[in-house]
């Protein structure tokens, strides 16, 4: 009873959670190189696993460097993800669930957990703060929309897709930037 073989057949741990970490590193690079061309079937498997552990990451960086925003940054990710849920099943033919949208807009949190550590070592109150939150806030959109474009084949609609999702990910990029 308690020994530490286990039971015979029984899967591990971790696939039986479904935290497949091949996965969870197949989505992270596709959101770090936003440029490659995104596969349709990336979020047939959908977790939120990796979302979770980015935008705990994120608060960390951002209480290391003074700002306890824990409350925020779920609420504002709650809330962005039911936003979108919301209008992109209104915009696209077939659909999307609630799973799939909040774990897309956490990978795609990646690049601004980047700019939260960043804010640990360097004031981000400046000019150079705002270039860095900029260019991470249209990282993380361009990210986000080719994923949403791709898997719900709406690629007309990208501009209409990124607009919202832009304005998610600057709320997340004023978190970090301001106190």
């Amino acid at each position: 009873a308690f020994g530490t073989g286990g039971i015979e057949g029984e899967p591990p741990l971790l696939e039986e959670l479904g935290i497949n970490f091949q996965h969870i590193r197949d989505k992270s690079l596709t959101v770090l190189n936003p440029l490659r061309r995104v596969d349709e079937h990336i979020m047939d498997d959908a977790d939120l696993a990796g979302p979770i552990f980015f935008c705990f990451c994120f608060g960390i960086s951002l209480l290391f460097s003074g700002k306890s925003n824990f409350n925020y940054i779920y609420g504002v990710a709650l809330f962005g993800a039911v936003s979108l849920y919301t209008l992109l099943n209104l915009m696209s033919e077939q659909g999307i669930d609630a799973y799939r949208v909040a774990s897309v807009l956490g990978y795609c949190l990646l690049p601004m957990v980047g700019v939260g550590a960043i804010s640990v070592l360097v004031a981000l109150d400046g000019k150079f703060g705002y270039l860095l939150s900029v260019l991470s806030i249209l990282w993380c959109t361009y990210a986000a929309s080719g994923i949403f474009v791709a898997v719900l084949r709406m690629s007309d609609q990208r501009l209409l897709v990124a607009y919202p999702i832009g304005l998610l990910y600057g709320c997340f990029a004023l978190l970090s930037i301001f106190n």
